[in-house]
């Protein structure tokens, strides 16, 4: 606003000062006056329209800057969103998966106990053959499940904690699309 108020006071100090020092102000004298101040004018004109769209141009690009930087903030929340709530739905898909295990390890070994009591209990009650399969056969599909529990890292006896995919993982599966 300062260049403006600037350019404005020199045109009419130009303007004055070319009336005071012009010597007759008769007939063709009008005209050696008015041609001086036109051009004064015309370059003021060209000097106010650089100040303008240097002004326009600077207002442009600090709002070009403002907007990238919102841009930028508005994709960095969105991606921390996403990373929480994979974060938060593998963790809930792997308490599911421990309940679900912990269920099945539950039925299996009561599964278990029923067959080697049963075993026992033909045992006690003379049935020595027959318990002795029965309790061979319950040892032996437990050993199995054993066996398999180990081999496969889950089951009755898993000590390892579930595996969760992580996001790189997912996004990276996404760029291989």
């Amino acid at each position: 606003m300062l260049r403006f108020l600037i350019g404005i006071f020199l045109v009419q100090i130009a303007t004055v000062a070319l009336v005071l020092l012009s010597p007759d102000l008769q007939g063709l004298g009008w005209l050696r006056l008015i041609v001086p101040i036109l051009v004064v004018g015309v370059f003021a004109a060209f000097w106010f329209h650089s100040l303008a769209k240097y002004r326009s141009k600077n207002e442009v690009e600090n709002l070009k800057g403002q907007y990238l930087k919102e841009k930028a903030k508005i994709q960095l929340n969105a991606e921390r969103a996403k990373t929480r709530l994979v974060k938060q739905t593998q963790k809930q898909i792997a308490r599911e998966a421990k309940v679900t295990h912990t269920k099945a390890n539950f039925k299996v070994g009561a599964a278990f106990s029923a067959a080697i009591g049963v075993g026992a209990l033909m045992l006690i009650t003379e049935l020595f053959t027959f318990g002795l399969l029965t309790l061979s056969t319950a040892g032996g599909a437990l050993g199995g499940y054993i066996l398999r529990a180990k081999r496969d890292g889950g089951g009755l006896l898993s000590n390892d904690k579930i595996k969760v995919i992580s996001d790189k993982s997912i996004s990276n599966d996404n760029k291989k699309l």
